[in-house]
């Protein structure tokens, strides 16, 4: 299934680390920041993680939700949320189904070695569940400032 901007998000549904497994559908009304990382405890998704917490009541003002995907199991979830004093849920995308779907299970490549693995991406799903932007191949300055400001600009915020 091909994802586009304008039409309905795919759903899926994850183990959360609230030990509750978690519809993308459950946050209807609700403007979604979707992120998928590469890691838990890597310096780059450290960074991204921390820097949404920092502004986690921002987009919280803004009626939207923070929801980390990565292919750690929830056990290495919940570590990197106690050390980091994480406000937000991370979904445990261990069969990479989530990410193959919004297509961000790619081939990567890290001195000489092939692998695959999550491409740094951000998808914003409105109140009504469609799509309205994206960011792939995300550099993590900044970025979570852009994302609060496209959805400041740009969504409705009640």
């Amino acid at each position: 299934m091909a994802i586009e901007i304008g039409k309905p998000a795919p759903d899926f549904e994850l183990e959360a680390s609230n030990g509750e497994r978690v519809k993308l559908s459950d946050y209807s009304g609700k403007n979604v920041v979707l992120y998928f990382y590469p890691k838990d405890m890597t310096p780059g998704c450290t960074t991204q993680a921390c820097d949404f917490r920092d502004r986690h009541q921002h987009f919280a003002d803004v009626n939207a939700v923070i929801l980390g995907v990565s292919p750690d199991p929830l056990s290495r979830h919940e570590k990197f949320i106690e050390k980091h004093g994480l406000p937000f849920l991370l979904l445990a995308d261990e069969d990479h189904h989530a990410a193959e779907t919004y297509g961000v299970w790619k081939l990567k490549k890290n001195f000489g070695k092939e692998y695959m693995g999550i491409e740094r991406s951000t998808f914003i799903i409105d109140q009504e569940g469609r799509l309205v932007k994206e960011w792939r191949k995300v550099k993590v300055k900044d970025h979570v400032e852009e994302a609060l400001e496209y959805i400041k600009g740009n969504l409705i915020q009640s």
